[in-house]
């Protein structure tokens, strides 16, 4: 079988009569790379193995083993095979019938070689312009939603410099985050599906904004070197309301599963898995997933690390907090899983001071 060409662009022509084929070749062969098949399931083998894909297909409607229809139907359940243009090669009792189930145009039999050239040359230039705006729309996302992280980055960097921290505590918070969702997606959890799912690097990402709503906190009680009073931590609760309303504000222009990791993360990491916490209530699975492992790690660092209003605890102590907090601060399985990792934990602790 012909090996399908990149230099310049392929046609893929797909009918069951060999007059046929040879006809089509021998009109289009002096503008493209011409591959033959015999039928839809012949076809489909080809483009699934396929280092660079046709830019057009020459579909039959009417084959044996899998006829042109049936091979579109496939066509449209796959990502990249459904963006290639079809041209349906029809009787013309079947041009209706051809253009409602999906071709972007039909060549009617016999054939015309001025009509065929210049349908498949219209066609050909519509899906290169196409994907040249698909490709100009992908670079500029891109480039904003690179910015977007930058400025996110910074923001959070801004908000630990402003709480006396040297920024290493979101490092640190990042760093404890990856470690922890690597050893639950190695595991045989059920978390480990739902992890996948949630683009588990994105949450790593995210991680950086969770306290970013302390920068609406004023500075005496945000710096205050001691406990709050409780009509204090009433306004230090708001942080996560406030980093919630920052992080929407930018949702509305850029809908992302960053953004929406963020948003959770910030308005739900101090829940309580007994639905003790705040701001909401939350118990249980109802708090999102990335929000309960943010609370783990924030808590455990907030431990481990000195602060204006506390010493270091030490590690063995910190790990015993955290147990004595499973199933009632924290979720059980991650707490479990921090345990079974302490040693890391304490790795990253003592490298990223």
């Amino acid at each position: 079988m012909d090996k399908i060409g990149t230099k310049i662009p392929t046609v893929l022509v797909v009918d069951d009569v060999e007059m046929n084929l040879l006809i089509l070749e021998e009109i289009l062969k002096d503008s493209y790379h011409i591959i033959t098949a015999e039928n839809g399931k012949e076809a489909l083998e080809i483009l699934y193995h396929a280092e660079v894909l046709p830019k057009i297909i020459l579909l039959d409607v009417f084959m044996p083993e899998m006829n042109g229809y049936e091979m579109l139907n496939v066509m449209k359940t796959n990502d990249s095979l459904k963006r290639i243009p079809v041209i349906f090669i029809t009787t013309s009792d079947s041009e209706s019938e051809a253009l409602s189930a999906g071709a972007v145009d039909f060549i009617s039999k016999p054939f015309q070689p001025e009509i065929v050239k210049l349908r498949v040359m219209n066609q050909i230039e519509l899906k290169n312009y196409s994907d040249s705006l698909e490709e100009m729309v992908a670079e500029k996302a891109a480039e904003i939603t690179s910015t977007l992280d930058n400025m996110l980055q910074a923001m959070a960097n801004i908000i630990e410099y402003r709480n006396l921290e040297s920024g290493s505590h979101v490092k640190r918070t990042q760093f404890f985050s990856k470690a922890l969702i690597d050893h639950v997606m190695g595991s045989l959890s059920p978390y480990a599906d739902e992890l996948r799912s949630l683009e588990p690097d994105i949450i790593v990402k995210s991680v950086a904004l969770h306290d970013v709503g302390k920068i609406g906190i004023p500075d005496k009680i945000l710096l205050k070197p001691g406990k709050l009073d409780p009509e204090e931590f009433e306004i230090m609760k708001t942080h996560t309301t406030i980093g919630k309303n920052i992080i929407e504000s930018i949702l509305t222009h850029s809908d992302t599963p960053y953004l929406k990791h963020c948003r959770d993360i910030c308005y739900c990491h101090h829940e309580r898995f007994d639905g003790k916490g705040y701001p909401r209530g939350l118990k249980g699975y109802d708090i999102p997933l990335s929000a309960r492992i943010v609370s783990l790690v924030d808590v455990y660092d907030a431990l481990v690390c000195s602060r204006v209003y506390k010493a270091a605890f030490p590690y063995s102590e910190a790990i015993k907090i955290i147990s004595d907090g499973r199933g009632t601060q924290f979720d059980p399985f991650l707490t479990d899983a921090v345990i079974e990792i302490q040693d890391v934990f304490k790795e990253i602790s003592l490298q990223n001071q």
